[in-house]
């Protein structure tokens, strides 16, 4: 392996410590849940999940945790 390369490596795991570089703004996930693969979306500060209880309630299993694996990365929500 070449030394720029090597420079790259560490300069990418440095990146991946420092979280508040990374600035989601919009991506697709599909999670494999117990019964059913579930399609969730993240878009203008906005979660959607095509399961059934997040039409009823707007936030579901899937949706609490892709919050979960993401703390700290996403933007906070503005209270109104």
């Amino acid at each position: 392996m070449d030394y720029g390369m090597i420079g790259k490596i560490e300069k990418a795991k440095r990146y991946a410590r420092e979280r508040n570089r990374f600035h989601f703004e919009a991506f697709t996930v599909s999670i494999d849940g117990e019964n059913n693969a579930h399609r969730v979306t993240f878009a203008n500060n906005q979660w959607s999940c095509d399961c059934d209880f997040f039409h009823t309630r707007g936030v579901c299993t899937h949706t609490m945790a892709l919050e979960e694996v993401l703390k700290d990365m996403l933007p906070t929500p503005v209270e109104a």
